[in-house]
């Protein structure tokens, strides 16, 4: 369940220790008793004396670290794999018989991979938030408190768009447990503190600053990204663990380091506060996370855009696509809009509107205002949900190819160690259409369109509908049953 998180990527994920979640406002771990007003995660408001105010940083660094320890716990999972057997190929050589004496050959075995990870008590109700990719996948999870209290978790949600999950214990003790901070209030140069298990060294606490905001690319570009970046020292076991200002409230959940090496060399990045309190919430709830979606295809404005739309700077972000009757075209959005504001909040760029619609309820009216033709046009959208979007875009693929399409699963992720919105799994198969007559199946796999990479439904449909009447085309396929990949050419119609 680990390794998509190395493969072809210079960032090295934390993924293999525990790291200790610090207590969120307040400085300190609140007993279970100060917060049973509410089941939800809340962001604490700032206290009066703002971290810029001159402290001894010092005595702050070593109050956050002593008051917040016990809410921090460590995460061991177990997952169990069936994995095919490398030499099945070769069970009728008789050459590989004469130096093997093996009889029967399975054509499969099981193996069981361990893993260590961090959490962080987060209410009163034994709630713990970590990163998915700690607990994603696992057959079994455990979970250690710092006082030697050991307890079996279970998953209550996970969201591998975010790289966070939840899961929780069963006790009527008493639970330490965090609280957060805001992190949109961050500025670059605040000071931080990190409280984690790097290298399998409990308790390790390092400091540093808040070196960079709005961080992106960091993971699949796919992802919900938005990380802070930080000089604080994150090594290998730091993931999941919290990141502190200095009145002891998490601002951020420590998830990735940027290095060649596979250990820290400066730059660490970590999940700003207020998402993953979104994504906590959600969890809790619902048990996954469904994403606003408004039907559009968007792009940043580069200088050369501006000039041509006669725009005086780049902030903004400009509609390149409507998708048709989607939320956007009902509300009356165009391609060549500019968006430059979304619910009463300023748009920048792609990721600051893409962040915040995702953010948005499904059903909800929201306020958009766009530039269109040098004037500001303001437009009231009926936000949908990701599933509409799913079933709308496959809809228009089942006359072509007789085949409806669905997102692949966490599960098939891990299994065939695909990275997060790569490829889409057949949902269903006409037995007379032209992807069952090339030989597809219900749950195979497509990953590649003309060796273009399918990024998720929406890339899948947009390639599809680019190509002409009787268009041949190649298919990079993942067959469901033994989980080869093979390539298949069909006629689109």
């Amino acid at each position: 369940m680990f390794h998509n998180f190395f493969k072809n990527s210079r960032v090295a994920f934390a993924f293999v220790s525990v790291m200790f979640v610090l207590a969120l406002g307040q400085c300190q771990a609140q007993p279970s008793g100060e917060s049973a007003t509410s089941a939800k995660v809340a962001v604490t408001e700032e206290p009066t004396v703002a971290s810029k105010t001159a402290v001894d940083l010092s005595t702050a660094i070593a109050k956050v670290a002593k008051e917040t320890i016990p809410a921090v716990v460590h995460i061991e999972v177990t997952e169990r794999q069936e994995v095919s057997n490398p030499f099945l190929p070769f069970e009728n050589d008789p050459f590989f018989h004469y130096f093997f004496d093996v009889p029967h050959m399975p054509r499969k075995f099981r193996r069981e991979l361990r893993g260590l990870g961090t959490g962080m008590i987060i209410d009163d109700q034994g709630h713990i938030l970590t990163n998915y990719h700690v607990v994603g996948g696992a057959d079994k999870i455990e979970v250690l408190l710092t006082d030697g209290r050991k307890y079996q978790a279970k998953v209550v949600g996970t969201d591998l768009k975010t790289d966070l999950a939840v899961i929780s214990i069963l006790t009527d003790e008493s639970l330490p447990h965090v609280t957060f901070g805001d992190s949109d209030k961050l500025e670059v140069g605040d000071w931080v503190v990190a409280i984690g298990h790097p290298r399998g060294l409990d308790q390790t606490v390092t400091q540093g600053i808040i070196s960079a905001k709005h961080r992106q690319g960091i993971m699949d570009p796919s992802n919900y990204q938005d990380y802070l970046q930080t000089d604080a020292a994150i090594n290998p076991g730091n993931s999941g663990g919290p990141l502190l200002n200095l009145q002891g409230q998490v601002v951020g959940v420590n998830a990735a380091i940027a290095s060649e090496s596979g250990g820290f060399e400066g730059i660490g990045f970590a999940i700003p506060s207020n998402m993953a309190v979104h994504i906590a919430n959600t969890l809790i709830a619902h048990g996954k996370v469904e994403r606003g979606w408004l039907g559009v295809s968007i792009q940043d404005l580069t200088p050369e855009l501006a000039k041509s739309f006669d725009l005086e700077s780049t902030k903004g972000v400009l509609i390149a696509q409507v998708l048709k009757s989607g939320p956007a075209e009902k509300a009356g959005l165009k391609r060549g809009d500019v968006v430059i504001s979304y619910d009463g909040q300023d748009i920048t760029d792609t990721r600051s509107l893409r962040n915040k619609v995702a953010d948005t309820v499904m059903g909800k009216e929201v306020k958009v205002t766009v530039l269109r033709e040098g004037e500001r046009v303001d437009l009231t959208v009926e936000v949908g949900s990701e599933q509409q979007a799913i079933e709308l875009l496959s809809a228009s693929l089942k006359e072509r190819l007789g085949v409806v399409v669905r997102p692949v699963t966490a599960k098939e992720a891990e299994k065939y160690g695909l990275d997060a919105q790569e490829g889409v799994a057949i949902k269903s198969i006409e037995s007379n259409g032209l992807m069952a007559k090339a030989g597809f199946e219900v749950e195979d796999i497509i990953l590649a369109v003309d060796n273009q990479p399918v990024e998720g439904v929406e890339g899948f449909v947009d390639a599809m509908n680019s190509l002409k009447h009787n268009q041949r085309v190649v298919l990079l396929a993942l067959d469901h049953h033994s989980g080869r990949t093979a390539y298949v050419e069909v006629v689109v119609r």
